[in-house]
């Protein structure tokens, strides 16, 4: 039996039809040459066989109306009720099918009668090509974690043709010693008592900091929530239905703009998404006279710590103030990253996690209430990070070619972008609801706004030159 922390519970208190809490990703293989046309159909035979589920993939939610919720394993996972088979058809095997499906198979709350995941393979795309697609629930495991696990239940050689599937694997020592450390601090009163006082001192230090910027004594130290522009088309009241849309640019190519500019990975992304996202606003008639506010998710972990669930802060960043110029834009972005670092360096992780709770409650209580079209979001949309393996990996002798990250959409937010560096690409998942107009188009400006970026950088340096 395993308790939920608070962050954890957090995800089924504010869930609901119109607004699941799972998250999912999309890969993308390539058969192997000279491999069967069944291969897909076999392989989904050959999963179903591995019918010795591991932990968390046997956790079954218990809820009690005595105590908290918690964590319970089932002695036996019925498997044909978590993989799935789909065949898309000849002449309806393209892309913008492909995301259609996924997008169905997003939308819908796993039955909380038993484990919370599934895993979807998709036979029928063309040249060769076959998907997976997997959805679990948000409070099993954050991004960073779901990552990992994919990470290793597949190879590092397409000669390696030993199958790992993510539920039949168990987690390793790691995984077993973080949690013994967890319990015997849980159990410790005076380790109690000194985590209660750390979390007190960073809320308190938060609050401080968040007062100042409010009445203006400090600019930009921290970005402020809930005074985002809410008269746009990305927040309003979460409904359901989903539409989802990617994106990719290649990693050398941002590594260069990267080096010439002496900026991160986050920086150009940040920059290339609000480009992007000024100019979709534009289309919709929408011309934001403030910065875009997103709320950006960061690792609490400590370097080596693994672990189920999450345990993570959500914190919203104020990105570059309406400009054309792409190069202003990346220095803006920068400088406000680079307050927000500091910001976390200063206080205690647990402090950011209360904050990202108390932050959370204020919005869903919104959402609950129908006012989210009424109140300001806590920010325009959310944008995460997730680093992936630097290296193509192998299912089978399949090459896994695109992985594309699914969220799900936070209380007021009617989109959430989630970016994956895998194999030398830097992906974009945009998932968003039906409501949200011509996401497909959001998704194409992404890749132009990078372009407009690398121009001005380089006549930048060719000017200097």
């Amino acid at each position: 039996m395993n308790k939920l922390s608070l962050l954890d519970l957090a995800f089924f208190v504010a869930e609901s039809e119109a607004s699941p809490k799972h998250v999912g990703g999309l890969m993308i293989y390539k058969r192997p040459a000279r491999s069967p046309a069944s291969f897909v159909a076999d392989l989904y035979r050959e999963l179903l066989a591995f019918d010795d589920v591991q932990a968390p993939f046997n956790r079954i939610i218990h809820f009690s109306l005595t105590g908290m919720p918690t964590w319970q394993e089932s002695e036996a996972v019925d498997l044909e009720q978590h993989l799935f088979f789909h065949k898309l058809r000849r002449g309806k095997n393209g892309r913008q099918e492909l995301y259609q499906l996924v997008s169905q198979l997003h939308q819908p709350m796993l039955e909380r009668s038993r484990p919370l995941w599934e895993l979807h393979l998709i036979e029928g795309l063309s040249e060769r090509r076959f998907a997976i697609y997997v959805k679990m629930h948000h409070a099993s495991a954050d991004g960073v974690t779901m990552v990992r696990w994919a990470a290793d239940s597949l190879a590092a050689s397409a000669s390696d043709l030993e199958l790992r599937p993510l539920w039949s694997t168990p987690r390793g020592p790691a995984d077993k010693k973080q949690k013994r450390l967890k319990e015997e601090r849980t159990q410790s009163l005076l380790g109690d008592l000194a985590g209660a006082g750390t979390r007190l001192l960073g809320i308190a230090r938060l609050a401080a900091m968040l007062a100042l910027e409010g009445v203006k004594l400090t600019k930009n130290a921290i970005s402020l929530p809930f005074v985002a522009d809410g008269n746009t088309p990305l927040t309003g009241q979460v409904t359901a239905g989903r539409q989802f849309a990617t994106a990719s640019v290649s990693m050398v190519r941002v590594k260069e703009v990267c080096a010439r500019t002496r900026s991160t990975l986050n920086h150009v992304a940040l920059t290339c998404l609000d480009g992007a996202l000024h100019r979709y606003l534009h289309d919709e008639g929408v011309e934001l006279k403030r910065p875009i506010t997103t709320q950006m998710p960061v690792n609490l972990r400590k370097e080596g710590e693994r672990g189920t669930g999450n345990k993570i802060g959500i914190i919203p960043v104020e990105l570059s103030p309406p400009t054309d110029d792409p190069y202003v834009r990346l220095r803006n972005i920068g400088f406000s990253l680079r307050n927000v670092r500091s910001m976390i360096d200063s206080v205690a992780p647990d402090a950011i996690e209360s904050y990202t709770l108390i932050t959370g409650v204020v919005a869903q209580l919104a959402e609950m209430l129908g006012l989210s079209k009424r109140l300001p979001p806590i920010g325009n949309t959310l944008v995460s990070n997730i680093p992936g393996p630097p290296e193509f990996l192998y299912l089978k002798g399949a090459r896994m070619e695109e992985l594309h990250p699914i969220s799900t959409l936070p209380a007021g937010n009617l989109l959430n972008i989630t970016l994956f560096s895998y194999a030398g690409q830097l992906f974009f998942g945009l998932i968003a609801s039906d409501e949200l107009p011509n996401l497909e188009r959001l998704g194409r400006y992404v890749g132009e706004a990078f372009s407009e970026l690398e121009q001005a950088v380089f006549d930048a340096h060719q000017t200097l030159s």
